[in-house]
């Protein structure tokens, strides 16, 4: 029989575990009002663009639900704390310029975040061609730098497979790929 918590030794006691922290284990509990929920949200989202998905996480999160949720939405959508091409837009940007992800990706990842189509192909001109093109190329010459010592073959593999994951798209691979083999 397991002794009460604070007699426990060390051992017996529940662990702080992500695991545990993901269940709830460690969190406090308490409802908030309207006003509070929508005074942390304006916050939250001022603090930098946010997307619907993100914005309806943190509500379930703070405990909002039904007409409340709504209304906290509507009342951040009109204020412009919530803008969706605005979002998509930044990130964009941001992910490109900041990681080097590549179009590909970009599109993936707003797609998992639920963007609109039409917000996603407005953001994605936010990109300049030349620009994204010697990015992409200054990048797949840094990795192919990288991957010096690997046999031709493995090399040519392990560079297209980062370049996927990257999310460039195939013809701009094999274009590199072609003149690094010349």
């Amino acid at each position: 029989m397991l002794a009460s918590r604070a007699t426990a030794p060390f051992w017996q006691q529940p662990r702080f575990t992500t695991k545990n922290i993901r269940r709830g284990l460690g969190k406090k509990r308490y409802q908030l009002t309207r006003e509070q929920a929508l005074q942390r949200l304006e916050r939250y989202c001022a603090y930098q663009d946010r997307c619907h998905q993100e914005v309806e996480r943190k509500l379930r999160e703070l405990g909002m639900h039904g007409a409340d949720r709504d209304a906290i939405l509507l009342h951040l959508i009109e204020e412009g704390f919530l803008d969706e091409e605005r979002f998509a837009r930044s990130f964009v940007r941001g992910k490109f310029r900041m990681k080097g992800w590549g179009r590909s990706r970009l599109l993936r990842e707003l797609k998992a975040r639920d963007i609109s189509d039409y917000c996603i192909r407005q953001a994605l001109t936010e990109i300049d061609e030349a620009e994204y093109r010697e990015t992409v190329a200054a990048q797949l010459r840094k990795k192919w730098d990288q991957l010096a010592g690997e046999p031709p073959l493995q090399r040519r593999q392990k560079l297209y497979r980062w370049a996927l994951g990257r999310g460039y798209e195939n013809e701009l691979i094999q274009d590199f790929l072609d003149r690094a083999a010349d």
